[in-house]
């Protein structure tokens, strides 16, 4: 059975609200160099999620991310991608994503919505996989998903690069994933 939602800001505002919980969630990205890749992490961000119940017709979802929390394991590549070079994190301290469309089923999800970096917003399309609804041992129930994109970095104002051996040394194209396992609050 497939459903599907428009959603707007004040769906948030109505419905079965759930928090992220942190522990069991993540944003990630990772983006081509010169023939391997960097992956990235997102440590301190917020998602909320407005259902129908355990129905996600007439959802949302909205996720902030504090830009400046990025971790790739190497510091002095986390420096660089906070500077002007990439986030500018000083000027743009959020990311945010914020649904404008949700079509799921019993186990997909695709979310349609506007992703906002570096002041820049542009329409994507996250699509992945509905985990469903459990009841987790202390009676709370708990709705997941996993979701990926992939955008242009250029798109939002992200255009540093160097050539190596004639060759852009960092790739265009960054994937985007958002895992949320979330709480019922209501």
């Amino acid at each position: 059975a497939q459903r599907v939602a428009q959603s707007a800001g004040s769906r948030l505002e109505t419905g079965t609200r759930w928090v992220v919980d942190p522990v069991h969630s993540q944003v990630d990205f990772h983006v081509r160099h010169l023939v391997g890749r960097v992956r990235g992490t997102f440590t301190n961000w917020y998602a909320l999620l407005v259902t129908q119940g355990h129905d996600w017709s007439g959802g949302a979802v909205k996720v902030t991310v504090q830009s400046a929390s990025l971790n790739t394991g190497n510091r002095y590549r986390d420096a660089d991608l906070r500077s002007d070079h990439f986030f500018d994190v000083e000027r743009f301290p959020q990311i945010t994503f914020q649904s404008t469309g949700i079509t799921a089923s019993d186990s997909t999800l695709e979310l349609g919505g506007i992703l906002t970096m570096k002041g820049a917003s542009r329409p994507v399309v996250l699509r992945g996989r509905y985990g469903g609804v459990m009841t987790d041992r202390d009676g709370r129930e708990r709705i997941a998903f996993e979701a990926t994109t992939t955008v242009d970095r250029r798109d939002f104002g992200i255009t540093w690069n160097e050539v190596v051996g004639g060759v852009p040394a960092i790739g265009n194209d960054v994937e985007i994933t958002i895992a949320v396992e979330a709480v019922r609050v209501n």
